[in-house]
């Protein structure tokens, strides 16, 4: 599949040359699906971080975003949207934990829905701005505590968490599909990313992936 252009095409480092370079390296990184890498391409990173960071936005690097929370590297949102995807369309896909939005922009160009939680305020009103600001329409945020999901919207046939968790929560594998893939970070100090992939009703297959680092999943609201 051919990369589209964007027109949030930027200067400097945030011009397309510079995210002709983040593809690139995301490619030698292992992420070989296209349809991910051309939302990605299409998904201008540095709005998504503080004006002082944008000469870093295109970095393989996480950032601040505020409130104790960071905008993932592009290297993991490449590949937990690669694992979500797994080569098919996506219908209704639930993230746990907005943060600024980067992730759910990116899960816009990949699924029909997404729905979004977010625990903090404040992140759910910037998020909307950004998200706003690039008409992703497909999306719908919601100040929740992404524990609990949203049960009144399942079955999701995908589910991805951006922070990390102590455990799955039941919650969560409760609203996942039939045939649906559940993505997440689970430790403290040290953290696997998890493949989760419901077989039946009472079926999930658990794959162990790679070592990452997340911000803690919390509970409540703020």
């Amino acid at each position: 599949m051919a990369i589209i252009r964007t027109t949030q095409t930027g200067i400097g480092m945030t011009s397309q040359r510079t995210r002709d370079r983040m593809l690139s390296r995301l490619r030698e990184q292992g992420i070989k699906d296209e349809v991910v890498l051309s939302a990605i391409n299409n998904t201008p990173r540095h709005i998504f971080v503080d004006e002082a960071l944008s000469i870093r936005a295109y970095e393989d690097v996480s950032l601040p975003i505020g409130f104790g929370q960071t905008i993932s590297q592009p290297y993991i949102v490449a590949r937990m949207s690669e694992l979500l995807r797994n080569g098919k369309p996506l219908e209704k896909v639930l993230e746990i934990g907005t943060g600024c939005g980067y992730q759910t922009a990116v899960l816009s160009k990949l699924a029909t829905e997404v729905y979004s939680v977010e625990r903090i305020r404040p992140l759910v009103m910037k998020a909307r701005g950004h998200l706003r600001e690039l008409k992703c329409i497909n999306v719908k945020l919601a100040h929740a505590d992404g524990n609990i999901g949203l049960a009144e919207l399942a079955p999701f046939d995908g589910i991805m968490v951006t922070a990390a968790a102590s455990h799955i929560p039941q919650e969560l594998l409760n609203q996942l599909a039939i045939h649906g893939r559940l993505i997440i970070p689970v430790g403290t100090d040290e953290q696997i990313l998890y493949l989760v992939e419901r077989k039946s009703a009472t079926d999930y297959r658990h794959t162990k992936l790679e070592p990452v680092k997340f911000v803690p999943l919390l509970g409540g609201t703020s």
